[in-house]
């Protein structure tokens, strides 16, 4: 018997890949960032790789409002939209 949230899993249809380069093409800002501490800072035009699609939380499916992990650098990583990005060739 499959729960809808196994269905859901499995329904992720999303157009990149783990270790998919990648660049932020909207406006996001984050307040996160070690560089800029404590202060606004967007991230558009930023460019980094895919580290993770968050589909499971200690082994749960889970259904993330920002699953793609993007690392940016050593000590910048962020939570984004697939709608927030776009794939570099």
């Amino acid at each position: 018997m499959e729960t809808v949230l196994e269905t859901q899993k499995l329904d992720v249809k999303l157009g990149m890949k783990i270790g998919d380069r990648v660049r932020v093409k909207t406006s996001v800002v984050v307040y996160h960032n070690p560089e800029h501490r404590g202060k606004a800072f967007d991230l558009k035009d930023l460019e980094g790789e895919v580290m993770n699609i968050v589909t499971e939380w200690q082994g749960r499916p889970v259904s993330a409002n920002l699953p793609v992990l993007v690392k940016f650098n050593k000590k910048l990583k962020a939570h984004l939209r697939e709608d927030e990005l776009e794939i570099l060739s």
